[in-house]
């Protein structure tokens, strides 16, 4: 069984909530946290009825926690408020959304992670996300200071730092630290831009704060050198991946090898960030 608590966010999918629920499932963890918003309207009602059944069955020994919400409070509020809530229970979780169909190992590599870097402060999460042409090195995973959220897992003690008015990026916004960080200047102006937004309440959204979290307290990102979850829910039915042509749509996962090759020193690798920022901006805008 998996030690590691996992925490499952869902919505109005049922067909995608049930097969990340199997995924879930096979990894046998002990304890389950189920966050689920409420529906913007009547007609969203049976859907997010139906997501919330297709978690229902939980047929191993494991304790759940449901934070079901009756309205709808938006994905920013639902979804951060919601993983603050998983971490007034525990001290560490493994994080999926209703759409990010896990490879199996990549249970198994969060955990490994998570307890090897526990206490360590330089490292703010673990992401099963790979966007790399070609793995980096011979080792099993890098570090980075992208927060890559299609299947993740942190510690309370990077958590704490998230702030969902982000209320420090007005000053955050013109400093030499995050300039230096971003590199490259039109890196530079997408963010700024896209938490702007974010900021002023005109995208709905948390993954924008929890980035500036990451940032903020100096930490880094361990991203395996495989990925070992798809996202499934590109469409017009998503919330903010809408276009299914995506290249990041659907990618295809491969199975983490164990035991893990660690890499020599935690430094970030920022030849890799930048190869995936200009992906990035060659086809969609980042956040």
């Amino acid at each position: 069984m998996l030690r590691t608590p996992v925490a499952l966010i869902l919505f109005n999918r049922p067909e995608l909530t049930a097969r990340v629920f199997r995924a879930i499932r096979a990894a046998r963890p002990r304890q389950l946290f189920l966050i689920a918003d409420g529906p913007r309207n009547e007609a969203e009602s049976r859907l997010t009825a139906a997501a919330r059944q297709a978690v229902a069955d939980v047929d191993w020994d494991c304790t759940v926690h449901r934070n079901f919400a009756e309205s709808n409070r938006g994905c920013r509020r639902a979804v951060g408020q919601g993983i603050d809530w998983v971490f007034q229970h525990c001290d560490e979780a493994i994080i999926l959304e209703d759409d990010c169909l896990p490879e199996p190992t990549f249970f198994r590599f969060c955990e490994e992670l998570l307890e090897r870097y526990h206490d360590d402060r330089r490292v703010s999460m673990i992401s099963g996300d790979n966007f790399q042409p070609a793995p980096r090195s011979g080792e099993s995973y890098y570090f980075s200071s992208i927060s890559h959220v299609w299947g993740w897992a942190t510690w309370r003690r990077a958590w704490r730092y998230f702030d969902i008015e982000m209320k420090s990026w007005p000053k955050d916004r013109e400093s030499p630290w995050l300039a230096e960080l971003l590199m490259d200047d039109t890196v530079r102006v997408t963010y700024r831009r896209n938490f702007d937004a974010v900021f002023e309440g005109k995208v709905d959204t948390w993954d924008a704060q929890w980035q500036l979290a990451v940032w903020r307290s100096g930490g880094l990102v361990a991203l395996p050198n495989v990925n070992l979850v798809s996202n499934l829910g590109f469409g017009a039915d998503a919330t903010h991946t809408r276009r299914a042509d995506s290249r990041d749509a659907n990618l295809p996962t491969q199975p983490m090898r164990f035991p893990l090759v660690h890499p020599s020193d935690v430094c970030r690798d920022t030849e890799a960030d930048l190869l995936t920022w200009r992906r990035s901006l060659a086809t969609r805008t980042i956040a």
